[in-house]
């Protein structure tokens, strides 16, 4: 039998093994660090614990190293004063906006952080949080979407606006935000009567969702307003959160559309007039540019012919766009059937990427399931092409659903790019839409293109023979202007409308 009295006692862990311990679970940036003293005098600080990753992906790897070697630029800097000063007098410190710099290739030039940092077991618990990469992808939101928000405190009277909210209102942000008096006299007197019952509604308890008229200092503007209110235990409301979007463009679009459509119900309308209204309508909803125009590590063209056959007006579109994160996309799609209906679902679909593409999603089989769902919903088919280029990588990842394969022409030699499986916008809910990957090389084309191209009055495979004969000669000669192209492929179709856009890699 053993004695408990006389039984060993388990050594106690070390310090420093709790805290790495416990800064292993913690999923923010924080580290624990020990002051490196040479006769009193603190020289350095070394790396005892760490959670996550640094700017340069390092992990816990950088335990046992000194700050001066992991971080030469911070050394005698703002951050590292701020450490000699709590490890001096133990009273907690913060940089709200500590920029660091970096000249190393790969890593970010500059990073912006909100540092805490606190006295702890003779050392320094620094608590790191990166605030650039969230107020970029935060402005190119805004900017995207034409979005704001702001927050209104009740009981202050405060309000605080985000860089969205100055430029949907044309105001300096010096100024501040806007009062709610000042708020109340910027809205047309029409629409007044829908703020009020705005705030009633909020004084209910349910959240608002409005569309009202702002006199901005350049014009009239739309704006739709969702708003929701905090409250206390009681039930009183404390603060008003408000997401703002200017939605005038879709407004004078719908509005165009409905003054349009209001054109052929009030008079009797032949072929001809149904034409130029659908025309007027593709045009509107896309522009078609003259001339050809940059993307990020492409050059581009656009051609949009019309059918030649009055009544054959069709559903073409196209959207090509350079994203925040320098990646393009690039799409075509045509809806079935002709006239105002297939012009209007055009105008569903492309409007609907746009959307999708300002709130961050830009995978090319994610885009295309999002297209095909709208598409059920409309009850209209169509199919399309959506593909997303990495100029970093010259790599295009590209879904389709129900359309034909772009066309790769390389240094004389043009075929199709290999084909994802994709069913038919519209076709099945439940479709599934697989991405296919081609590596470009500088000097190579690629089309995209609606069958009006290639679907004529003739053998089926002659008129695609001979745009890849045209595309051919095209890139095996010295360099043309792409702008070129527009007179050697474009014929009109009598039967349906051709939408082209070409690309080709730079340098």
């Amino acid at each position: 039998m053993t004695d408990r009295g006389t039984r060993a006692a388990e050594p106690a862990p070390r310090v420093e093994d709790v805290v790495r311990e416990i800064l292993a679970v913690v999923p923010a940036g924080c580290s624990w660090l020990r002051p490196v003293r040479d006769g009193g005098v603190t020289t350095d600080f070394r790396v005892e614990a760490t959670s996550g990753q640094d700017i340069y992906g390092r992990g816990v790897g950088r335990v046992g190293l000194l700050l001066s070697e992991l971080y030469p630029n911070m050394v005698d800097g703002p951050l590292w004063q701020l450490y000699q000063e709590v490890l001096t007098t133990g009273s907690p410190g913060r940089l709200a906006e500590f920029r660091y710099a970096e000249q190393r290739a790969g890593v970010v030039a500059e990073s912006l952080f909100d540092v805490r940092v606190d006295r702890v077991l003779g050392g320094l618990l620094v608590g790191w949080r990166r605030l650039d990469e969230d107020q970029r992808r935060l402005a190119r939101t805004e900017l995207l979407g034409s979005l704001g928000w702001a927050e209104y405190d009740l009981a202050s009277g405060v309000s605080e606006w985000s860089p969205g909210m100055y430029r949907i209102f044309e105001r300096d942000p010096a100024l501040g935000p806007l009062s709610r008096a000042e708020q109340a006299a910027a809205m047309l007197p029409d629409d007044q009567m829908v703020g009020e019952v705005a705030w009633q509604t909020l004084d209910s308890g349910a959240s608002s969702d409005v569309t009202v008229r702002f006199q901005a200092p350049s014009s009239v503007k739309y704006l739709r307003i969702l708003s929701d209110a905090s409250r206390d235990a009681a039930g009183a409301p404390l603060k008003i959160y408000a997401v703002l979007q200017d939605v005038t463009a879709r407004v004078d679009s719908r509005t165009a559309i409905e003054q349009l459509s209001d054109q052929l119900r009030t008079r009797e309308t032949t072929a001809l007039a149904e034409h130029r209204l659908a025309g007027q309508l593709q045009n509107l909803i896309q522009p078609v540019p003259r001339d050809v125009f940059g993307l990020a590590g492409l050059e581009a063209m656009v051609t949009y012919l019309p059918a030649e056959s009055a009544a054959r007006v069709g559903g073409d579109w196209y959207h090509a766009q350079t994203l925040p994160d320098g990646r393009v996309v690039l799409a075509v799609g045509d809806v079935a059937g002709h006239g105002l209906d297939a012009a209007s679902g055009m105008a569903h679909l492309r409007f609907a990427l746009v959307a999708w593409l300002s709130i961050g999603i830009h995978d090319p089989a994610e885009l295309v399931g999002h297209l095909n769902r709208l598409c059920g919903q409309l009850a209209i088919t169509a199919t399309a092409v959506v593909a997303v280029y990495d100029p970093a990588t010259r790599e295009l990842c590209w879904a389709r659903a129900g359309h034909l394969a772009p066309l790769l022409s390389r240094a004389g030699e043009t075929g199709p790019l290999d084909l994802p499986p994709g069913l038919l916008l519209g076709a099945s809910a439940t479709s599934a839409y697989g991405v296919c990957a081609a590596r470009l090389r500088p000097g190579d084309l690629v089309l995209f293109y609606t069958d009006g191209l290639v679907e004529r009055r003739v053998p089926a495979d002659a008129p695609l023979e001979q745009v890849a004969v045209t595309l051919s000669a095209f890139t095996a000669g010295p360099g043309e202007p792409l702008g070129r192209l527009r007179e050697l492929l474009h014929q009109p179709n009598p039967d349906d409308d051709t939408c082209t856009l070409a690309v080709r890699v730079l340098p």
